[in-house]
């Protein structure tokens, strides 16, 4: 499901920022982004967002930056000793010697030095943040689903109503092969042989007769509006049911001998596809 969340929090002198993004996914898959400094909690960063999540695509950004007027600046003093003692050496080769300031030190690689961090106070820290951006990630993509919900169900009732035309109209489709029959016989202005006709008309209504599949569509679709009532994932049941709404509606299509039930198939075919589409969405 399509959401967003983020968070800051204050870590002593740091301020850290979690964005969690999510989009459609068939299974879960979690991509976590953050500082070098930070990579000893990425495991447990990914186990806070399964705990809530079981599907979707995830990406999980994390920054850290300093805060504005409590920065401290330690200084590694052997490798100033060692710094000055170099550049004297140099110097002694030089026709002049060249004047640098202590900024200049400074900036040299590895002479500043970043502060310990206390990863026991600060994975804490982490995980409160992150347990707050999860939630309010669920609870985004928790509004989502049960918009998502309703259209379902109206879709499911569109499919309901197809299925109740199909059995309706199944009696009116033999009886029209019946009389197409006759009708051509009579043409070929032929005795008919009226117990092979019977014979005929009966292999050919079991061959044509849909009742198993529109029971079975019936069964798939109830199935499909319980599951939506239910409190845990249902994503990937949803999937399967649609495969199987679809294979059904496939069957009824190639069993068709007359336009209207043709036109029932493809419209069933449709409505089963705008669910399938709807179903990536929810976890």
């Amino acid at each position: 499901m399509t959401a967003f969340a983020a968070n800051e929090a204050e870590l002593g002198n740091l301020m850290i920022s979690c964005e969690l993004r999510s989009v459609n996914h068939r299974y879960l898959d979690i991509s976590i982004k953050l500082p070098d400094r930070l990579r000893f909690v990425e495991a447990d960063v990914r186990s806070l967002i399964s705990a809530k999540i079981s599907r979707g695509k995830i990406d999980c950004n994390i920054n850290v930056k300093k805060q504005a007027g409590r920065q401290t600046f330690l200084v590694d003093q052997d490798a100033v000793a060692a710094l000055i003692a170099a550049t004297k050496l140099i110097e002694q080769q030089m026709y002049s010697s060249m004047s640098f300031s202590a900024l200049d030190i400074l900036a040299f690689p590895g002479v500043q030095q970043e502060s310990e961090l206390d990863k026991t106070e600060l994975s804490k820290g982490l995980a409160s943040l992150i347990a707050t951006t999860v939630k309010q990630l669920s609870e985004t993509r928790e509004r989502e689903g049960r918009q998502l919900k309703a259209l379902v169900e109206e879709r499911c009732v569109k499919i309901q109503e197809s299925i109740a035309t199909a059995s309706q109209r199944m009696p009116e489709v033999l009886a029209s092969l019946r009389k197409k029959l006759t009708d051509r016989i009579a043409e070929l202005s032929v005795q008919p042989d009226f117990d092979r006709l019977e014979q005929e008309l009966v292999y050919l209504a079991q061959k044509l007769d849909i009742t198993e599949e529109l029971d079975r569509l019936d069964t798939h679709v109830n199935e499909v509006l319980r599951v939506l009532d239910q409190t845990e994932p249902v994503g990937r049941r949803l999937d399967f049911l649609m495969q199987e709404l679809n294979r059904e509606a496939n069957t009824l299509g190639s069993k068709s001998m007359d336009k209207d039930m043709t036109q029932i198939s493809i419209e069933l075919k449709v409505l089963i596809e705008q669910i399938r589409e709807q179903v990536q969405n929810i976890e």
